[in-house]
């Protein structure tokens, strides 16, 4: 970053503490990750400096003959990876990709179904404040009280009754697998559209260790960085019937020009999730989750759903009060360890004070920790939230974890 410094010291400054700060704690927000050199020098190269509206080889500029091979390797790389029938590349990020899909298949007004967001679904799944439930009609289905678990049947019920355009599947802070292929029966036996937002596990679905929903599913969507590991970004994958509404509603119905520079870093990306390592990676992330989970229900602390089937966990602290999530979380980034505080199904406290913490396993196992650090992290995250008030008991956990973090470097 010498050019950096040098055109901007103050600018500088703040980004090595960030540096610094990812060097040095425990990063656990599921929707994280750190990735390659490679994808890192790909966003930040020339490629930034081309406009490219359109798609490889028929362009609104001239100048693009190399930009759009580096976009065909992309297609041709996602298409593979999820055995897909058709890419689309540009969306900027999750939000607008879905709101792509949204655009391709809803006029304003239509209803469409989506996880409730108390019960782990995103914003744009229908949140009232997002474009989804503004622009769209809504009709949110939630997790059983009892098990926290999808009911399909009740989903089913709740699809014959409101007859909705589109049905999304997906998760932001649901630990457990889901049912694609019964969605998918459930979307079709209504006639709808099945939009799998597959975000937080498309890594774990591209290194095999999760059941891929592209081949049987209408539309698939999702980031490109979390457990992907790639840079802040979308992808679109969907039957090639639908090639023409998708890319149609990407460019130019949502976007203008893609960013080519977060293009090249996907294709990096999507090649190194073909690579045997990956592989690996994605058995560890879920590995770590369920060895995190194990150790945090033996310290007495409560999980939704009792545990984990991919890389996220999410701790219920109403046993020790009422939303307390806010307070924990900052109480755990004062020792060394970042997660968010979430809401957990059927809370009693609002989204501004939440009952709960959302964790996951894809950052500590980039950086090569196992079963055997997630224990200890798992006990120092225990003692923090039974202990929160206590400087001394963070001051020691925050040396402990600097000392892990030197263990385990990554940049």
């Amino acid at each position: 970053m010498e050019s950096i410094k040098e055109a901007d010291p103050e600018v500088f400054g703040y980004m090595n503490q960030e540096l610094e700060r990812q060097k040095s704690v425990l990063n656990m927000i599921p929707s994280e990750n750190y990735v390659s050199p490679a994808v890192l020098e790909a966003c930040g190269s020339v490629l930034m400096n081309k406009y490219s509206e359109g798609y490889p080889f028929k362009r609104y500029y001239q100048g693009n003959e190399h930009v759009d091979n580096i976009e065909k390797i992309a297609i041709d790389r996602a298409k593979k990876l999820f055995g897909a029938e058709h890419a689309n590349v540009q969306p900027l990020s999750g939000s607008p990709a879905n709101a792509a899909v949204f655009l391709a298949f809803l006029k304003p007004g239509e209803k469409f179904m989506g996880l409730d967001l108390a019960c782990g679904g995103h914003l744009t799944h229908g949140s009232k404040v997002n474009f989804s439930g503004k622009i769209y009609q809504a009709v949110s289905y939630g997790v059983d009280k009892e098990t926290e678990l999808l009911d399909y049947g009740k989903i089913r019920e709740i699809a014959l009754r409101e007859k909705p355009r589109l049905i999304i599947s997906g998760l932001t802070a649901y630990p457990r697998n889901i049912d694609f292929k019964r969605f998918q029966k459930i979307a079709e036996e209504v006639d709808a559209i099945h939009l799998a937002d597959i975000s937080h596990i498309s890594g774990l679905i591209a290194g095999g260790v999760l059941e891929n929903p592209v081949p049987y599913t209408d539309v698939v969507m999702t980031t490109t960085h979390k457990t992907l590991r790639g840079p802040r970004g979308g992808l679109i994958l969907c039957k090639e019937k639908y090639a023409k509404d998708i890319d149609r509603a990407v460019f130019p119905g949502m976007q203008g020009g893609p960013h080519n520079n977060n293009t090249a870093g996907k294709a990096i990306a999507f090649k190194d999730a073909m690579q045997p390592e990956f592989k690996e990676y994605s058995q560890q992330i879920i590995k770590n989750a369920k060895a995190l989970a194990s150790t945090l229900m033996d310290e007495g602390i409560k999980l939704v759903t009792n545990g984990t089937d991919n890389h996220l966990l999410l701790i219920d602290l109403r046993p020790f009060g009422i939303g307390l999530g806010r307070e924990v979380a900052v109480a755990l980034e004062e020792s060394g360890i970042c997660c968010n505080a979430n809401s957990v199904p059927y809370d009693e406290s609002t989204p501004f004070k939440p009952s709960g913490l959302r964790l996951g396993t894809p950052v500590l196992t980039t950086r090569g920790m196992k079963e055997k650090e997630m224990e200890e992290i798992g006990k120092w995250m225990a003692d923090v939230i039974k202990a929160r008030e206590s400087k001394e008991l963070k001051g020691i956990i925050r040396g402990k974890i600097r000392n892990l973090c030197e263990r385990f470097p990554y940049y």
